[in-house]
């Protein structure tokens, strides 16, 4: 079964406090868990930035949805119960609660289209927190983003990449392959070697600061897939140099064929697409530069614990 959105979690996370005791919040998550069934495998998908499962996440937001409403409380830190109004709504015996039907507890409105400046909810104020009637919670929107900004990012980079001239584009796997630790500084470490008669063979970068083995480069500035030829005479390029470690970089793709080869022979060759290549120039920052950064703060728990944990 598919998780369910965070308002799908908040029936089910009321009828887990039907009884009126005092629950600990993970005793509550559990029971939600249990209750919509979620299986071992479903509760530990973590969200796209790894920072916590997406079950925990909505089921918590459905927490939070169900006490600006009004329907529980947290008497003590960690500790949930059901109010006299979540009572009474589970009294109606309702199918779904979501936020339509939150909608009618002036706290939850508040709450829900954010303050005007008086302090006080208007009908003309937007929603802010989640967009609207947008299922998902706002760590999942705000990773979805990044998600999507950082896709973006990865093509243009490509683009950029396919219309520089083929020294730039050497130069710039050079610099990368320094940027990820081979050889120490781009003065010793790096040096392209592209040009006619090469033999196949793009660049070399020494693979540690004392230069005790070399790692051969060629790169293919190419809108069609990589086949196997080329890979081919990479690797016998390499070892007319007795080279046995190699990296072969291109903006496109491998074919299978290609693959397959590398698998095959003696020597080392890595072969690094378009995608990875993209995803590499961003991780260790060649060629991107930070644009704004956005600190997403939390409670210190720590902070506000009193004597005795209280």
């Amino acid at each position: 079964m598919a998780i369910p959105n965070f308002q799908g979690f908040m029936l089910p996370f009321l009828r887990a406090l039907a009884d009126g005791k005092d629950y600990h919040v993970q005793a509550v998550v559990m029971k939600v868990a249990d209750a919509v069934g979620l299986t071992s495998e479903e509760r530990a998908i973590p969200l796209p930035a790894g920072s916590q499962p997406v079950a925990y996440n909505r089921i918590h937001w459905a927490k939070l949805y169900l006490k600006r409403a009004g329907l529980i409380e947290q008497p003590a830190r960690a500790v949930v119960r059901i109010t006299a109004a979540g009572r009474a709504l589970l009294a109606t015996n309702p199918d779904r609660i979501d936020s339509q039907l939150l909608k009618k507890y002036p706290s939850f409105l508040s709450f829900y289209r954010g303050a005007s400046r008086n302090g006080e909810a208007t009908a003309d104020d937007e929603p802010t927190v989640t967009g609207g009637d947008d299922p998902h919670t706002p760590e999942e929107n705000l990773e979805a983003a990044f998600g999507f900004l950082r896709s973006t990012l990865a093509e243009e980079l490509i683009d950029r990449l396919k219309a520089s001239s083929p020294a730039f584009f050497e130069q710039a796997v050079v610099r990368l392959l320094v940027a990820m630790g081979y050889g120490g500084s781009l003065a010793d470490a790096g040096q392209v070697v592209g040009k006619p008669g090469d033999g196949g063979i793009d660049g070399l970068i020494k693979e540690d600061k004392l230069g005790l083995d070399a790692i051969y480069v060629q790169a293919k500035r190419w809108q069609d897939p990589v086949g196997r030829p080329p890979v081919q005479a990479f690797a016998g390029a390499m070892g007319g140099e007795r080279a046995r470690k190699g990296v072969f970089i291109t903006t496109s793709t491998f074919t299978k064929d290609a693959r397959e080869y590398v698998r095959r022979i003696d020597q080392r060759i890595v072969l690094v697409d378009g995608e990875q290549l993209a995803e590499l120039l961003i991780e260790h920052n060649v060629g991107v530069t930070t644009a704004r950064t956005y600190a997403i703060k939390k409670v210190d728990l720590d902070f506000f614990a009193e004597d005795g944990g209280g």
